[in-house]
């Protein structure tokens, strides 16, 4: 069962969540917040990579060295995210949770029926997060979308768990994207390490 706007207010103001900066009202659902686009994207380059191995640490490095660039985008500005295009970008907001609690990420209505996806599958913030959220942007309309720092990018929810977990991520042994700020791209090779 997920938080209503009053419970949501709730746990905002007892800190239970911790929104930073917090939501404005007009950011406020029935049972969502919005969250804001930052300013920071990753993209693809063209560095003639044929493939990535996502199952050797070796393959997986080239996407922090070579495949992967950042993009920052001054205030007022716009990212172009091109049709068939995939990039990272990431909220505004840092989102803290305690260890019943779990969000979901949803993209916005207005913004799917232009072709925005705002996350391709990872749309779970699981209990004792804290960080800004990374976005997996891809536009799988017909003409490129502008997007612009500051802009309602997303809806966070959140629903209870049965009993506060036994796993928070904060203390899960192995947490790639533990504390996260900025859109970070895969961390997949700390799979490989973890199973030596």
């Amino acid at each position: 069962m997920k938080l209503s706007d009053v419970h949501l207010t709730e746990h905002l103001e007892r800190g239970e969540i911790i929104i930073d900066p917090p939501p404005t009202a007009e950011c406020f659902g029935s049972f969502s917040i919005d969250l804001r686009l930052g300013n920071t994207f990753r993209v693809f380059t063209d560095n003639g990579c044929p493939y990535l191995d996502l199952g050797s640490s070796a393959g997986i490095q080239t996407v922090y060295e070579e495949v992967m660039q950042e993009v920052v985008v001054p205030d007022g500005g716009a990212f172009y995210l091109h049709p068939g295009a995939l990039a990272l970008g990431a909220t505004i907001e840092r989102i803290v949770l305690p260890n019943h609690l779990v969000g979901w990420l949803d993209g916005r209505s207005s913004l799917a029926r232009v072709g925005l996806m705002v996350h391709l599958t990872a749309h779970a913030i699981d209990p004792g997060w804290n960080g800004q959220i990374t976005l997996e942007f891809f536009n799988s309309g017909r003409l490129p979308l502008a997007l612009r720092p500051n802009m309602r990018i997303c809806a966070i929810s959140f629903e209870p768990l049965s009993s506060p977990t036994s796993r928070p991520y904060h203390s899960k042994k192995g947490a790639k994207y533990r504390d996260q700020t900025g859109p970070l791209p895969s961390r997949i090779v700390n799979d490989q390490e973890q199973n030596r």
